[in-house]
């Protein structure tokens, strides 16, 4: 408030006063109307200039009067209250409703903005478009921003905002330019939004077409043509880059206190609540001080998995979003979706496999400048300026994608990454299948499931486990592996063992994480779950208990007792396992799932999951078999089995309870 703005201010009023044509609809280009909203005459522009500021990026007054330079790039400004709703309309705040977007962040669009320039030059004719012929209130701009902000606040449907939109355009004069539907609304809005590249690839997922492949019009390894039909690319990616999202954050002074959460108010008492309480996160904060004692740097999880966005059964489409999460949020914030952060977008129709290293190049090279340099941020916060640095804690995906994201092969003899040939395998010959049952070599050395050679396979247990492998191991076994990606090149990758070497492995921390791949629990619950409900209600195809499994367990010398009668003329009979449920039991069963009711939002009518003529589960997705193991189960299962097998059924889905429970002991972990 010194004394050369006041009167700067009155000059700039005098000047635009006298430049307008109309001086009671005068744009107002302070911090809240940013040139959008017309204030009323001179006097209310110097009250919102003296109270709201002025906004800096508005170096040349082009509204005002002034004329256009050659070099002036930067100087449109719009709402920037509607910046991060308009990406997709999902995003949400700590309770669940919709984002309160920060309007003091213009900065960072601005910069967007100059680097797509055709971005800028439709918000810019929106902005100077009238919303009808003559009409000096509001532009094409303005008059959807204001319901499209209501929209996202009051998460209203995309249908209801398309009538509103056709209501309100019928009411307006004649030739007014309102979009119709909430579809055109979205489309002269998305450029406000996040900044994407759309990158050619290779069909055969040999090369991106970016770098020293850009100007190429076929691909160098597998010369495939770039266009179909002189047009359209063979394949494209998308890249959202993680940069910009991350200033957005800190710009915003909520969502920059919720990214100290892990430093500032967790509850430190020892037990497993959040990343941060892991021995990984404090192992790698000792070796890299610098980074740890910065607690504003940021810890990034990385998660992939296929989806087929057609919603149909038989198709075989392969589409695959790559994820990235915060880990500095609290729990309850860190899983929403205003905080994921979609980097790689990898379009079918095949799935990448081992060549997915080669859309996962642009973003390796984000990670490595925010570890290596790392971006000057504003934290609005606390007002103040640090250099961000970031660092990927590790990735998060089911089995098969584990192989694809770590290089290990995860099928064959050898499938385990930790064992790797020390893996207990055993080929069944019926079966025609590898199992592998050397799970007791972990266990205490006094403990009595090590003798119990005929309940297992036949032998007593005295072996220890093998040693687990550093990631420094790790990478000099996979140092000096170098292969070709591509579909043409696929049957040279090693088959056993390591296929490659991770591009993980390009990030210069990534070999002193102790646990680099982490498999989602719901995934191996979901597996668990099916064969286990599956066996118990002997459904066909589902069952693990069957004549080629009991033919197995006689070639092992294991269970006698339940080896298969020959019956002349019959198929062979096999004996009742301890498990083995009758009709009238299965009946019990499914009926008391069928009678359950759950409140809404819990999960899914598990009445609609019970199919009660053919005796079985349909339709279960992973939260269904969350909650039906966790809970409802055990109760179900009280009145028909043995207590041994109940028991034993029950612990079993004590641990997946225990371990996807809010607090974990670490100390009951062992016991686990």
């Amino acid at each position: 408030m010194s004394e050369e703005y006041k009167a700067g201010v009155k000059q700039f009023c005098k000047l635009a006063a006298e430049n307008s044509k109309n001086i009671n609809f005068i744009l107002c280009p302070c911090t809240k109307c940013l040139n959008i909203i017309e204030v009323n005459g001179p006097n209310e522009l110097q009250d919102h200039l003296m109270f709201h500021g002025f906004e800096k990026t508005y170096t040349r007054w082009t509204y005002h009067g002034e004329e256009r330079g050659e070099n002036n790039s930067g100087n449109f400004n719009f709402d920037y209250q509607f910046i991060d709703t308009v990406d997709t309309d999902f995003m949400e705040d700590a309770e669940g409703g919709s984002s309160s977007v920060k309007k003091d962040i213009p900065n960072i669009i601005n910069d967007e903005l100059r680097d797509h320039p055709d971005m800028h030059e439709e918000l810019k004719n929106d902005a100077a478009l009238p919303l009808w012929p003559r009409c000096t209130k509001a532009s094409r701009l303005s008059a959807v921003l204001t319901p499209y902000n209501l929209k996202v606040g009051h998460q209203i449907s995309d249908a209801f905002f398309t009538e509103m939109l056709t209501a309100v355009s019928e009411l307006l004069s004649d030739g007014n330019v309102l979009p119709r539907r909430a579809y055109e609304a979205k489309q002269m809005l998305k450029s406000i939004g996040l900044v994407h590249n759309r990158i050619h690839a290779c069909p055969n997922n040999c090369i991106l077409y970016r770098k020293e492949y850009e100007m190429l019009d076929e691909c160098p390894k597998c010369h495939l043509k770039r266009f179909q039909d002189g047009n359209s690319p063979s394949k494209v990616m998308w890249y959202f880059p993680i940069i910009p999202r991350l200033m957005r954050l800190y710009a915003s002074p909520e969502d920059s206190k919720h990214l100290t959460w892990h430093h500032n108010g967790r509850i430190k008492d020892g037990m497993l609540r959040h990343p941060v309480d892991s021995p990984q996160w404090k192992t790698f904060d000792d070796v890299h001080q610098d980074f740890g004692k910065e607690p504003r740097n940021l810890r990034l999880s990385l998660s992939t998995d296929e989806m087929n966005p057609h919603r149909l059964q038989s198709s075989s489409h392969s589409t695959w979003p790559v994820i990235l999460i915060i880990y500095n949020l609290a729990p309850w914030l860190c899983m929403k979706r205003k905080y994921m952060m979609m980097s790689t977008l990898i379009s079918g129709p095949i799935q990448p496999g081992n060549d997915i290293d080669v859309y996962l190049a642009p973003l390796i090279e984000d990670l490595k400048l925010l570890w290596e340099e790392g971006i000057e941020v504003e934290d609005r916060y606390r007002n103040d300026h640090f250099r961000l640095k970031a660092m990927l804690f590790g990735t998060i995906s089911d089995f098969p994608t584990y192989s694809n994201l770590s290089g290990y092969s995860v099928k064959g003899y050898d499938t385990c990454p930790l064992c790797g040939d020390e893996t207990d395998n055993v080929r069944l010959k019926n079966c025609k299948k590898c199992v592998y049952i050397g799970h007791r070599r972990w266990l205490d050395s006094n403990n009595r499931y090590r003798n119990m050679a005929m309940a297992f396979n036949g032998e007593v247990e005295k072996r220890g486990p093998p040693r687990i492998r550093s990631g420094l191991e790790v990478f000099k076994e996979v140092e000096n592996i170098n292969i070709e990606f591509g579909k043409k090149f696929a049957k040279d990758v090693p088959s056993k063992g390591w296929k490659k070497r991770s591009i993980f492995f390009e990030l210069p921390y990534w070999k002193d994480l102790y646990v680099r791949h982490f498999i989602d629990l719901m995934h191996v619950q979901k597996n668990v779950f099916d064969s286990l409900i599956g066996t118990l209600l002997g459904v066909p195809g589902k069952t693990k208990d069957g004549l080629s499994a009991r033919m197995d367990m006689m070639g092992m010398g294991i269970r006698s007792e339940l080896a298969p009668i020959e019956v002349e003329g019959k198929k062979p009979y096999l004996p009742p396992a301890a498990h083995t449920l009758s009709r009238n039991e299965k009946k019990i069963l499914l009926q008391t799932l069928h009678s359950v009711k759950v409140p809404k939002g819990y999960s899914s009518n598990i009445k609609n999951l019970v199919d009660l003529n053919e005796l079985k589960l349909k339709g279960l997705k992973s939260h269904d078999c969350h909650v039906i193991m966790e809970n409802l189960l055990p109760i179900a299962l009280r009145p028909i089995l043995p207590e041994k097998v109940r028991v034993t059924i029950t612990k079993l889905c004590w641990f997946f309870k225990s371990m996807s429970s809010k607090v974990i002991d670490p100390r009951r972990l062992s016991y686990l």
